[in-house]
C-alpha cells in the first residue's frame, strides 16, 4: 500500500504542462548576440509553486539551421532570452523563423518526466549596420555630345551598396568632384550638360563622380567619365595635317597618310579630288636644277651652237652688267627689266646665219601693264643699226599676245610670205613662269609654253625686206631705233623677267629636251601606284603638280588620297614651304553636285639639306727647271689635284663623303695677267673627250664649266697645262683654283698654288756643286752612281791638272762657238721667222753636241756657251766626267737629222742626263 500512494502523489505534483505564447517577433542587430523580442520569452506552469513541476527548466529551439539558443534566466519565474549562438549578418541573411517550446523541471529534483509546453513560432528579424560604402558598378564611363545641342542626359552612372538594408543599400545621391566643368549630375545619376558645347574650343572632357548612400556613406573611390564632343557633322576632310616636314634625299613622302572624307552618311555615286602642289614662288616656278643653261642643254642632249643672250656679267660677256639681276633662289640667274633696261648684244655674238631653221628659247614671267596696253613689250629684236627702222626678227609681248616677226630677205625669197605669228595665252599675263621655245622651220613656226604645242596665227603677210648694207643691232630688253630719229635710242622696252634666253640656229630643238630643259624636280607622286584600285582613275599635268583622282566608291577614293605623296628629286632642294590646295567635288545619284566640301590647304615644308663642304687639296708649290715651260707640254700644275666633298648631316648625324656633280672650276692668274706672247695657260681639247665639259681661256686664267662628276673634274684640271717659252725674268707663278656646284650655290676653298722656277746659277769659280745639293735637287736613286761621283771629289786637284783642264776647255769653247756659227747659218727663213718670237737664248742647236753634266746638279736654264764652258772646267777639275765631240759635227745632213730627232722627241729638262757617257 504505501508504495501505491506515493505514485499517486508523483502523478499529482506535476499535472500541468508549461505555457507560452503562441509567436514571437524578435529583432537584432547583426554582430550583436541578444534577440529582443515581443513579447518577452517567459513560461508560466500551474503547478507553480509546487517545486520543480511548476519551474521551468529549458527552451529548446527546432531547426539546426537556426544560429539562436535560448537561455532560461530564472526558473521560477519562467523568464528567458533568446541569444545568437555566432554573430549574424545582414548581408547573409535578413530573417530567421523557427518552433520554441518550454520545459518544466519535472516532478523530482532529479527532473524526470519533464512536460512541454506546445510548440510557438519564433520570427526574428536582423537589423542592418552601413558598414559597406557604394561602389560604381563600371571602371569607367565613355559618352559623346554633339556640340552646340544642351542633352537632357548624355549618360547615366550606377553606383551599389552590399549593405542589406533599404536605408544603407540605397543611393541617395551622387556628385561630380571634378570643378569648372560645364555638366551637372542627378541624384539618379544622369549627366547632362549646362552650356553648349564647341568642339573647337574643346573635344574631350574628363569628369570625376562620387556617390553616397542614405546613410550618407561616400563611395571610396571615385569614377572617370570621358565625354567626347564631337563636331556637328560637316561634309569635309578630317584626319589631315595642316604641315608635313619634308626631309631632303629621303624619296616619296605619303601627305594624308590618315586622310578620310566625311559625307555625313549622304549617298553619292561619284567622287572628284584635285590637289595641287603650288611652287611658283621657288626660283623659276618649281624647284628646277639651277646650272647655267648651257650646262642644262648638254644635261638634256641639246644640239650644240647655241647662243646664250643673257649670259651672266663678266670680262667677257659685259653687255649684261648693266642690267638689273635677281640670283633668285639657289644662285638661279634671273634679269629683271623694268621698262628702261636693255642691252645691245656684240657683234660677236651675235649667231649668224639663222637661215629657215633655228630655235628660240626663254624663260619669262610676265604680267599686265596697266595703261600701257597699246606699248609693245620687246624681248628680243634686231633692227637696222643706222639710218633706217627695220626690225628684221624680233620677239615681243603686245596686250597679252605673244609675237614673233620674220622679215626674210630678198635674197633668201621673193615672193609674198606670213612675217609676223601671234599666240594668245594666259600664261603669257599670269605673273607667273613659263619657257617659251619658238621652233622656226619656216614658214612654219611653233611655240612650246612647258612643253605644251601651241599653234600660231597669222595676221600679217608681207614682202621680203629689200637688201642693203646696212648693219643690224641685236637688242635684249627692247628695240634699238637707229634711224627716223634725231639721236638712237632704244625703245618698245620690256616689263617682266627674263632668263636663259638663247638662240640656236640650223637647228631646231627636240620635243623630248624641250621637256627636259623645262622639268620640274619635285612634285606630286602616288606612293605604291600599283596597290590602287582598278575603279580609281587620276591624271597628272605635265609638271606633276596637279593630280586629278575620280572614284565612286567612298573608301577607294579614301584609300588613293592616302597615298598621295611629295616628291624632290634634287640632291640639294630649295628649302622653304610650298602650299598645298585640295578641292573636291561630290556627285549624288540623280543630282549634279549634293555635298559641298571645303577646300583644304596645307603645307609641304622641305627642311634644309645636309649642305656640301667642297674642298679643294694638294701640295701648293710646284719647282720646275725653267726649261719645262718651254717644251710643247709646259708644265701641268695640278697634277696631284684631289677634289672631295663632305656633307655633314643635320637630320642624322655624322659625317659622309657626298659624291655630286660640280659645274665649274676657275683656274685665276694672281698678279699679272698671262702675256699671250710668251706664255699661255691651256686644255687640250682631248682631255675633255667622253666628258660633259667645256674650257673657255684668257689672260686672266681658265674655266672649266659643265655638268659633271667630281672625277671628271679633277681628271681635267689635272691636264691644265702652263707654258711660257720666254721664262728668263720669270721666278714664279701663282694661281687660284675654286669649284662650284648649282652655278654657285655652293663653292669650294681656295686653293692657291705657286710654281717656283729653278734658273741656271751664276758661275762661280772653285765652287763644288757637288758638295752643296741645290734645295730643289730630287733625290737620286743610284747609290753606287752616287758614291763613284764623291770618290772623286775628296780631294784637291794639283795645279798641273788645272791647268790641263784650262787647255781643254778652252778647245771645247772654240769647238763649241763653231757647231753654234755653222748651225746658225744653216737655218731657213721659216724657221728664223718661227723662232722670231721665242726668246734669242734658245736659238742655237745641240743635237750634235754631247756634253755630260753633273748628274747631281739641279739646272733648270738653258745656258749660254760660255756658262757651259765654265761649268765644263769645274767638271773636268772634279775628274769624274768627260766630254766628247762629234768628228763628223760639221756635216750638215747628220745636223739636220739630229734636228729633226730633237724636234719630234719630247723636250727632256737639262736634269735629265745619260748614264752611258759616264765611265766608272
Amino acid at each position: 500500500m504505501p508504495n501505491v500512494t506515493a505514485g499517486c502523489l508523483l502523478v499529482t505534483v506535476n499535472k500541468h504542462k508549461p505555457w507560452i505564447e503562441t509567436s514571437y517577433h524578435g529583432v537584432i542587430t547583426e554582430n550583436m548576440d541578444t534577440v529582443l523580442l515581443d513579447p518577452p520569452l517567459v513560461a508560466l506552469d500551474k503547478d507553480a509553486p509546487v517545486p520543480y513541476a511548476g519551474e521551468i527548466c529549458a527552451f529548446k529551439i527546432h531547426g539546426q539551421e537556426a544560429p539562436f539558443e535560448a537561455v532560461v534566466l530564472n526558473r521560477t519565474s519562467g523568464e528567458g532570452v533568446l541569444r545568437a549562438k555566432d554573430p549574424v549578418d545582414c548581408e547573409t541573411q535578413k530573417e530567421y523563423t523557427f518552433i520554441i517550446q518550454a520545459y518544466d523541471c519535472g516532478a523530482e529534483a532529479s527532473g524526470a518526466s519533464w512536460k512541454k509546453s506546445h510548440k510557438a513560432v519564433v520570427h526574428i528579424q536582423v537589423d542592418d549596420v552601413n558598414e559597406f560604402s557604394p561602389v560604381f558598378r563600371e571602371p569607367m564611363y565613355h559618352a559623346s555630345a554633339m556640340e552646340g545641342k544642351i542633352y537632357d542626359s548624355i549618360l547615366q552612372v550606377e553606383a551599389w551598396d552590399q549593405d542589406c538594408s533599404p536605408q544603407y543599400s540605397q543611393i541617395c545621391n551622387y556628385d561630380i568632384v571634378t570643378s569648372d566643368t560645364p555638366f551637372a549630375i542627378d541624384r539618379n545619376g544622369n549627366i547632362r550638360n549646362t552650356e553648349r558645347l564647341s568642339y573647337d574650343k574643346k573635344q574631350h572632357y574628363k569628369v570625376m563622380v562620387t556617390a553616397f548612400d542614405c546613410g550618407q556613406k561616400r563611395a571610396t573611390e571615385s569614377v572617370a567619365v570621358h565625354i567626347d564632343v564631337k563636331p556637328v557633322c560637316k561634309p569635309g576632310w578630317q584626319g589631315w595635317n595642316k604641315q608635313v616636314d619634308y626631309e631632303p634625299g629621303t624619296g616619296s613622302k605619303q601627305l594624308f597618310p590618315k586622310m578620310h572624307l566625311e559625307t555625313c552618311d549622304g549617298p553619292l555615286s561619284a567622287v572628284r579630288a584635285m590637289v595641287e602642289l603650288q611652287t611658283s614662288h621657288i626660283g623659276k616656278g618649281c624647284d628646277r636644277e639651277t646650272y647655267s643653261e648651257k650646262s642644262m642643254q648638254k644635261l638634256c642632249g641639246a644640239a650644240s651652237g647655241s647662243t646664250d643672250l643673257l649670259p651672266a656679267p663678266s670680262v667677257s660677256t659685259n653687255w649684261t652688267a648693266s642690267l638689273l639681276t635677281d640670283s633668285g633662289r639657289d644662285s638661279d640667274l634671273i634679269f629683271n627689266f623694268d621698262g628702261r633696261q636693255a642691252a645691245n648684244v656684240p657683234e660677236r655674238v651675235v649667231p649668224q646665219n639663222l637661215t629657215d631653221q633655228f630655235t628660240i628659247a626663254t624663260w619669262m614671267k610676265h604680267g599686265p601693264s596697266p595703261g600701257l596696253r597699246a606699248e609693245k613689250e620687246t624681248l628680243l629684236c634686231n633692227s637696222d643699226k643706222t639710218e633706217m627702222n627695220r626690225h628684221h626678227y624680233s620677239l615681243y609681248v603686245h596686250n597679252c599676245r605673244l609675237v614673233f616677226l620674220l622679215r626674210r630677205d630678198f635674197t633668201q625669197v621673193d615672193n609674198f610670205r606670213p612675217a609676223e605669228f601671234h599666240w594668245k595665252l594666259e600664261q603669257i599675263c599670269d605673273k607667273e613662269w613659263h619657257y617659251y621655245v619658238i621652233n622656226v622651220e619656216f614658214p612654219a613656226v611653233t611655240l612650246f609654253v612647258d612643253g605644251v604645242t601651241y599653234e600660231p596665227y597669222l595676221v600679217t603677210d608681207d614682202w621680203p625686206i629689200h637688201p642693203s648694207s646696212i648693219d643690224t643691232q641685236l637688242t635684249v630688253g627692247a628695240c634699238w631705233q637707229g634711224g627716223e630719229v634725231s639721236t638712237p635710242r632704244f625703245t618698245q622696252f620690256f616689263r617682266g623677267s627674263l632668263s636663259g634666253l638663247t638662240i640656236r640656229p640650223g637647228r631646231i630643238e627636240t620635243q623630248k629636251v624641250i621637256s627636259c630643259l623645262q622639268a620640274c624636280k619635285e612634285g606630286l607622286d602616288i606612293h605604291s601606284l600599283e596597290s590602287l584600285g582598278k575603279d580609281i582613275k587620276f591624271h597628272f599635268n605635265p609638271a606633276q603638280s596637279v593630280l586629278v583622282m575620280e572614284g565612286e566608291d567612298l573608301e577607294s577614293v579614301n584609300t588613293a588620297m592616302a597615298k598621295v605623296s611629295y616628291i624632290n628629286s634634287r640632291q640639294f632642294p630649295t628649302a622653304g614651304l610650298r602650299q598645298l590646295h585640295i578641292t573636291t567635288t561630290v556627285q549624288c545619284f540623280g543630282e549634279d553636285i549634293c555635298i559641298s566640301i571645303p577646300d583644304i590647304k596645307a603645307l609641304v615644308m622641305v627642311l634644309p639639306p645636309s649642305e656640301p663642304r667642297i674642298t679643294i687639296a694638294g701640295s701648293d708649290q710646284l719647282v720646275r727647271p725653267a726649261a719645262d715651260l718651254r717644251g710643247a707640254m709646259g708644265v701641268a700644275p695640278f697634277k696631284e689635284l684631289r677634289i672631295t666633298s663632305t656633307v655633314t648631316k643635320v637630320y642624322r648625324p655624322g659625317v659622309l663623303e657626298a659624291m655630286h656633280n660640280l659645274d665649274y672650276c676657275d683656274v685665276l692668274v694672281i698678279g699679272e695677267e698671262l702675256n699671250p706672247e710668251q706664255e699661255s695657260l691651256e686644255i687640250h681639247h682631248s682631255s675633255l673627250m667622253g666628258k660633259h665639259l667645256d674650257a673657255t681661256n684668257s689672260t686672266s686664267g681658265i674655266s672649266i664649266y659643265g655638268v659633271d662628276s667630281m672625277t671628271h673634274y679633277e681628271e681635267a684640271l689635272r691636264q691644265v697645262r702652263y707654258r711660257n717659252w720666254r721664262p728668263a725674268t720669270l721666278t714664279n707663278r701663282r694661281f687660284r683654283l675654286t669649284c662650284s656646284e648649282l652655278n654657285g650655290r655652293y663653292t669650294s676653298n681656295e686653293f692657291n698654288l705657286e710654281v717656283s722656277l729653278v734658273h741656271n746659277a751664276a758661275p762661280v769659280e772653285h765652287v763644288n756643286h757637288m758638295a752643296v745639293q741645290s734645295q730643289y735637287m730630287r733625290s737620286v736613286h743610284h747609290p753606287l752612281m752616287v758614291h763613284s761621283v764623291n770618290s772623286h771629289i775628296s780631294g784637291t786637284p794639283p795645279a798641273a791638272t788645272v791647268v790641263v783642264v784650262i787647255c781643254i776647255a778652252a778647245l771645247v769653247c772654240i769647238v763649241v762657238l763653231g757647231i753654234y756659227r755653222l748651225h746658225s747659218t744653216h737655218q731657213d727663213s721659216s724657221k728664223s721667222e718661227e723662232d722670231g718670237a721665242k726668246d734669242p737664248e734658245m736659238d742655237w742647236d745641240d743635237s750634235t753636241l754631247t756634253i755630260t753634266v753633273n748628274p747631281m746638279e739641279n739646272v733648270g736654264e738653258p745656258q749660254t756657251v760660255e756658262e757651259e764652258v765654265n761649268e765644263e772646267e769645274e767638271d773636268e777639275q772634279a775628274g769624274d766626267i768627260t766630254s766628247a765631240e762629234s768628228d763628223d759635227s760639221d756635216e750638215t745632213e747628220e745636223e739636220e737629222d739630229d734636228e729633226r730627232e730633237v724636234k719630234e722627241s719630247k723636250p727632256k729638262s737639262k736634269l735629265e742626263w745619260d748614264s752611258s757617257s759616264i765611265t766608272y
